[in-house]
């Protein structure tokens, strides 16, 4: 029986493209840079973000504060008002190619709570971003609940600036075992190239959170893990391009860049972000095929963008 895939205008025309060996017209030919650079600046980020030159970045990875009182950088009397003032620049800064992320949720009762729900309708409504994918990560670990269903995903999404976006589906696929593949392969529907390959991982990633103990951990209280952080990066910007975290919080992102052979720009008005890069920077076990890398500490933005051009 035909799944609804048969009947994709998408799908379809992507099989053709491949099938006739085209690529499509997001395409775009990489290759490894010799040197990366990686620029941390304390500041606020909407500050930051009316400094940055338009069609500067290819991906935007961020992991806003929730207003869940957890401190500080996380207490704000009006959410939207004050999300309202990043989300409109995202579209100016975002290139031809570029994607965001933006983590967030949807169980939070209380109106001045953030909430992933309200800043999906006003990006829908009030910009013109495109919305991609809703991606669920699922994690097996978390807090009980008695008044609730206990929460184990967090819901993440990927938007767009315009229907040309980059998206590396080959750098994320997951691997299937010898047994799978010798399996599949005897369907002659299947494509072998594509076994070898590997599966789509699809929406929904299981990766665990990190406990307390994890040997990732560089003290901030909402750190992502390396591998959750990793797949955005690798699917979603290519090497040499430029990522921009502008509410950096633990610095993952510049970590995965560096070892991605990504540039990358991080922002936050907390000084912490600082340290917690360093910790990063010693955990790291180097990666024979990460290029060398660079760090500017609120270096003058413009002297930065010469750098990486």
């Amino acid at each position: 029986m035909a799944n609804k895939s048969h009947y994709n205008s998408g799908h379809i025309a992507m099989n053709k493209l491949k099938k006739n060996n085209i690529a499509h017209s997001s395409h775009i030919e990489t290759k490894s840079p010799r040197k990366t650079y990686h620029g941390l600046f304390v500041e606020d980020a909407v500050r930051f973000l009316e400094k940055l030159p338009d069609s500067s970045v290819q991906l935007i990875l961020i992991d806003p504060p929730y207003n869940l009182d957890l401190d500080t950088w996380d207490t704000f009397q009006n959410y939207l008002d004050w999300a309202k003032l990043w989300l409109d620049h995202i579209y100016r800064i975002l290139s031809h190619t570029g994607n965001c992320v933006i983590f967030g949720g949807f169980q939070y009762q209380d109106l001045k709570k953030g909430d992933l729900l309200e800043i999906m309708h006003y990006t829908r409504h009030h910009t013109k971003l495109r919305f991609v994918n809703l991606i669920i990560w699922y994690y097996k670990n978390g807090m009980s609940a008695h008044r609730f269903f206990a929460n184990r995903h967090e819901e993440v999404i990927w938007l767009s600036k315009t229907n040309k976006y980059f998206f590396d589906l080959d750098s994320v696929r997951i691997p299937f075992n010898e047994k799978t593949k010798e399996l599949y392969k005897r369907d002659k529907r299947l494509n072998p190239e594509s076994i070898d390959k590997g599966k789509n991982p699809t929406n929904v990633w299981e990766i665990g959170r990190l406990n307390g103990n994890s040997v990732e951990r560089v003290g901030h209280p909402t750190q992502k893990p390396l591998e959750l952080i990793r797949r955005f990066v690798r699917g979603l910007s290519f090497p040499s391009s430029l990522v921009l975290d502008f509410f950096a919080g633990s610095g993952t992102t510049g970590r995965i860049c560096i070892e991605e052979n990504r540039n990358s720009i991080l922002v936050d008005n907390d000084p912490k972000m600082l340290e917690y890069f360093k910790m990063h920077n010693k955990n790291m076990n180097g990666n024979t095929f990460s290029a060398e890398h660079c760090i500017k500490t609120n270096m003058d933005l413009s002297k930065f963008f010469k750098l990486i051009e």
